[in-house]
C-alpha cells in the first residue's frame, strides 16, 4: 500500500513551491475552513484541513487544502491534497490529471527510448540525453527503411 510522504511535502511547502497529490482512503483531517462546492464543475468539497494523525501532523504542521472531485469521465470521486490556496478547485483536479500525462510520457521514454535512468540531474543534461535517444531512434528507423531491414526497431537497436 502506498503512503504520502508528509516530510517531503513539507520541504516542498517550505521552498514556497506547491504540490498536488492524491489523498489515501484513510486520510483524516479536521475542517478549519470551507470554500464551498461547485457540483456542476465536479467539485464536491473544497476545504482547508488540519491533519489528525499525529505523525502526519508532526511531519506537515501546516493546514492542507482538501479538494474532493467527481470525475465524470471515470465516474469516480477523487480526493486531492494541495498547499496551493490560490487556484480554483477544478484546477487542482486538472493538475493531477496532467501529472498523469507526464508519468505516461516518462513511461514511454523508458519503454521506447530505452532510457532507464538519467545520467545528469540538470535540466539541460536530461534534455540532451532524451534528444540523443530520439535522434538514434530516428536514424535507425531511416536506415531500416533505406536498407529494407525487416527486423523491428527494437531488434535493430
Amino acid at each position: 500500500m502506498a503512503y504520502i510522504d508528509f516530510k517531503r511535502l513539507n520541504r516542498i511547502h517550505d521552498e514556497k513551491a506547491f504540490f498536488v497529490v492524491r489523498a489515501k482512503e484513510n486520510f483524516q483531517g479536521t475542517i478549519v475552513k470551507s470554500y464551498g462546492s461547485d457540483v456542476h464543475q465536479g467539485v464536491l468539497k473544497d476545504t482547508l484541513q488540519k491533519l489528525n494523525v499525529y505523525q502526519s501532523r508532526r511531519n506537515y504542521p501546516s493546514n492542507v487544502r482538501v479538494v474532493e472531485f467527481f470525475d465524470i469521465e471515470q465516474h469516480k470521486t477523487f480526493t486531492f491534497l494541495t498547499n496551493n490556496l490560490k487556484i480554483k478547485a477544478t484546477t487542482v483536479a486538472q493538475l493531477y490529471k496532467y501529472r498523469w500525462y507526464v508519468e505516461l510520457f516518462f513511461k514511454w521514454i523508458k519503454q521506447n527510448l530505452k532510457i532507464k535512468s538519467f545520467w545528469g540531474q540538470i535540466e539541460n543534461a536530461v534534455r540532451i540525453q532524451i534528444w540523443v535517444a530520439i535522434s538514434v531512434n530516428v536514424l535507425v528507423a531511416i536506415v531500416r527503411k533505406k536498407l529494407s531491414i525487416e527486423h523491428s526497431l527494437y531488434e535493430s537497436l
